[in-house]
């Protein structure tokens, strides 16, 4: 199954990305590996992640304080945020609207 990222959801983890990047040199590009190797995992179990609300599951990075909240439709997963742990832990919600 293919794994779509939201408009909101991409930049959330550009923004990340690059304020890791910031930080350290190469820290961003570890957090762009962690999610990427997080894909297959949803790809192929995409029920096996925890429910955040409703229909929407969130698969917790290792590494970073980052979930990634995602719904599974007929085709495809939806990734609608890449959602720091800490920070406005309900922003999103209204994404579903």
């Amino acid at each position: 199954m293919r794994v779509v990222f939201s408009p909101e959801a991409r930049q959330e983890f550009e923004e990340a990305e690059h304020y890791y990047n910031r930080q350290i040199p190469q820290l961003g590009s570890q957090l762009r590996r962690e999610i990427r190797d997080a894909l297959p995992r949803i790809r192929i179990w995409p029920l096996s992640c925890q429910i955040e609300q409703g229909e929407i599951r969130r698969l917790t990075l290792s590494r970073f304080p980052y979930k990634l909240l995602y719904a599974v439709e007929s085709d495809h997963i939806y990734v609608i945020a890449v959602a720091h742990q800490h920070r406005e832990p309900r922003y999103w919600v209204e994404r579903m609207i």
